[in-house]
């Protein structure tokens, strides 16, 4: 999970995560990071041991709201 300059909270999955959070601050990521404000920073992550199980959690916590994804960051 990335925070974006706007304080928003973007989820997604990657296999190389330092890969990714470059491409995202590089313009080159998703169109929603780009409207939520660039540079993103890193705020929160969890491996998974395979793609299925990485897509469910990727959807358990984009289904979340902002307050619950915030409790997640703080380790509650």
């Amino acid at each position: 999970m990335v925070r974006c300059q706007n304080n928003s909270l973007y989820t997604g999955f990657s296999t190389n995560i330092e890969a990714r959070v470059k491409t995202h601050n590089s313009g080159k990521g998703a169109k929603a990071v780009k409207m939520m404000g660039l540079p993103v920073e890193l705020v929160y992550q969890e491996e998974c041991n395979d793609l299925s199980t990485a897509l469910i959690r990727e959807n358990e916590i984009k289904k979340m709201t902002k307050s619950k994804k915030e409790e997640l960051l703080n380790g509650n």
